[in-house]
């Protein structure tokens, strides 16, 4: 397994996948194991400047291209991708963590990307404007130029595929840096991109020192658009860089999200939903369900329902069979998780179920508190791991306003069997995606983005197409 998972660790650029020659590297580990299983090459100043430069003329080659040939090409990438999965599967479990099952059913959400914007490319319309007999004035989309994506490690191939498929889709050329965390599975994608047909200066990857990495490609010229799923933090640091040269910028920061439970559900039903949507990737996911606000008639029935279902998941290995919940990531995320555990206990919050880290890896217990107050870092903080908070609620109204408090507003959640209770918390809930009575949210044809803190922009649907797309009006006399 090891020689099969290193043989891929390389930087794409220019139209050769390139390791060593006096390159640093950056060590890549198995979190279920907690060691080392590879070494990542890491991306020089000269690297940078080559993709860059191979990115110019790759933009001025592939927006060229007619849209049913570039559609061609992302069909067939999408049926490569798919024809693969299983393979990158085992490289995307080896190196994140999560379930097989979770690793398959990611990257073939990866493919339908590119199936969608195969088409969704061809309905970028302008429009032709009313003008005297004789006059003519014409609104264009066109390609907004060579672009820099940078990826998280929680979904390194649905979430490059996000970006890859609708920049390309418009025309784009794209130079991508995904998380060093996860260098064989995001590797794996993008050779299905170049297999597909994908010319080798339209499509690069750089692996590297983050940082080094985002101040060269966004101070580039060259670079007109970024695109950045991660953390508030970094993303304003990227914002920052942005503003020098006012690039155009997408941004899907963190979350927070609230699930309000209303006493009206089937709460048997509704726990199963629960339980398997916040433990899954072990509760790594930007829209994962963290704070639960449950109506006082049913609060403690919840928490013993909750509870019981937590405590009996399988944790171990995501290349095991019946596994369905694996490590964490890293190992940063099982000291940030005790702190922010630590801190709650602190605060009066009960702790019900799990709250610890073991094994030899980056395992953590899935993890219940209850009676969280406002107070406590966790109600205020992304937990990023599988860890469930919750509070008891009276009123619609003091759900909605425990819902809205924090700066966050990617996704929310709400569950109930009372229509009009749904239609009035899907208007009331500050956030870029609402799901009710379901948790299916992030899908190809949909746009994805948030609002406050948790960024700005969409990916996904037809918006995720225009980011990366500028208009253009031409008025003739």
């Amino acid at each position: 397994m090891t020689q099969e998972y290193t043989s891929d660790l390389a930087l794409f650029i220019n139209g050769s996948w390139r390791s060593g020659q006096g390159r640093e590297t950056l060590r890549v580990l198995n979190p279920a194991l907690g060691s080392g299983i590879a070494d990542l090459p890491v991306a020089t100043a000269a690297d940078l400047e080559e993709a860059l430069a191979a990115a110019e003329q790759g933009f001025k080659e592939w927006r060229m291209v007619d849209v049913d040939t570039r559609g061609a090409i992302l069909r067939k990438a999408a049926a490569l991708i798919r024809e693969r999965a299983p393979a990158m599967a085992l490289l995307l479990t080896t190196e994140q963590g999560k379930p097989k099952a979770e690793a398959l059913g990611e990257i073939m959400g990866a493919a339908s990307f590119f199936d969608f914007y195969a088409e969704e490319a061809k309905r970028a319309y302008g429009r032709v404007l009313v003008r005297p007999t004789g006059q003519r004035a014409m609104v264009l989309k066109q390609p907004v130029g060579p672009v820099a994506v940078f990826t998280p490690w929680n979904f390194p191939v649905y979430m490059l595929a996000k970006k890859l498929a609708p920049a390309l889709a418009a025309g784009c050329s794209v130079i991508a840096k995904p998380a060093e965390e996860c260098p064989a599975s995001s590797s794996a994608l993008m050779r299905c991109l170049l297999d597909a047909g994908v010319p080798a200066n339209a499509a690069q990857l750089v692996f590297g020192v983050p940082d080094m990495i985002s101040r060269t490609l966004i101070a580039s010229p060259i670079i007109r658009k970024i695109s950045f799923t991660g953390s508030a933090a970094v993303g304003k640091h990227l914002m920052r860089l942005a503003a020098d040269g006012l690039k155009r910028i997408t941004m899907e920061l963190g979350g927070h999200a609230p699930v309000l439970v209303f006493d009206d559900v089937d709460l048997p039903k509704v726990l199963d939903v629960l339980v398997a949507q916040k433990f899954r990737n072990a509760g790594q996911v930007c829209v994962a369900p963290t704070r639960f606000y449950v109506q006082e008639r049913i609060y403690e029935a919840f928490l013993t329902g909750f509870a019981e279902r937590a405590a009996a998941l399988k944790v171990g290995n995501g290349l095991e069979d019946g596994v369905q919940m694996g490590p964490l990531a890293n190992p940063r995320r099982p000291a940030a998780l005790t702190s922010l555990i630590g801190n709650a206990t602190a605060h009066g919050s009960r702790l019900l179920t799990g709250g610890a880290a073991y094994g030899e890896g980056f395992f953590f217990q899935p993890t219940l508190i209850a009676d969280v107050p406002n107070e406590a870092a966790i109600m205020n903080t992304e937990p990023f791991g599988p860890v469930a908070v919750t509070r008891p609620f009276a009123t619609f109204d003091d759900a909605i306003a425990e819902a809205n408090r924090g700066p966050f507003g990617l996704a929310a959640f709400a569950f109930t069997n009372d229509l009009r209770t749904a239609n009035l918390v899907g208007d009331a809930l500050e956030a870029g995606m609402v799901g009710i009575n379901s948790f299916a949210i992030s899908v190809a044809d949909a746009p994805f983005g948030g609002v406050k803190e948790s960024g700005f922009g969409s990916e996904g649907g037809s918006e995720g197409l225009d980011s990366y797309m500028v208009v253009k009006a031409i008025h003739q006399a």
